[in-house]
């Protein structure tokens, strides 16, 4: 798939390239990220170029991750935000804001922007959001966007080296009034 660029009244979500490498690079020397994101520790200049260069542009090429920069219109870089392809009409997001444009509610209006397209045009009937237990701004982000938090699972995440308990969360298509590409049948309470 060709990468797709969506705008909101304050947002560009667009993919990023070797123009980016500099912003995703110093955006990911703040501790916070590298703590409750599984990006590499320390973060080098390598892996920003390998990041922008190499994983953005495969994921959108085979349609294994969609990668979006999250881009004020003034052209600063937000956040970051992914939807990896996990099977089949499944996928997970997992997005980071830079340190700066925090509390702003930038990610969870991403969110909302690429979970919608997500479900308009890449046949995607659920997206799972997972975080390391203790990462309540990542939640109160999900939350926000309208994921509905399914529970925890035990050991779910392998970050530094250590294994971790994970929420999870899940959205659908319905919860945004929006069709499903395959019928779903709720379990009754």
């Amino acid at each position: 798939m060709d990468p797709v660029t969506l705008t909101t009244e304050r947002l560009l979500l667009r993919t990023v390239g070797p123009q980016n490498t500099d912003a995703v690079y110093d955006a990911c020397q703040d501790p916070d990220i590298r703590r409750w994101t599984t990006i590499p520790s320390p973060y080098l200049r390598e892996n920003a170029e390998a990041f922008t260069e190499q994983l953005v542009p495969d994921g959108w090429a085979d349609g294994s991750m969609y990668t979006f920069g999250v881009f004020l219109h003034s052209g600063e870089l937000a956040g970051m935000l992914g939807i990896t392809m996990r099977a089949l009409g499944m996928g997970e997001i997992g997005f980071w804001a830079a340190k700066q444009h925090r509390a702003n509610g930038y990610i969870a209006e991403a969110v909302l922007t690429a979970c919608r397209w997500a479900f308009v045009h890449a046949a995607i009937d659920r997206i799972e959001w997972r975080a390391e237990v203790g990462n309540h701004a990542s939640r109160a982000v999900a939350q926000r966007a309208g994921f509905t938090i399914e529970g925890t699972l035990r050991a779910a995440t392998t970050n530094k080296g250590v294994r971790r308990d994970t929420w999870i969360g899940s959205l659908l298509p319905s919860d945004m009034g929006l069709p499903s590409t395959a019928p779903y049948l709720p379990t009754r309470a």
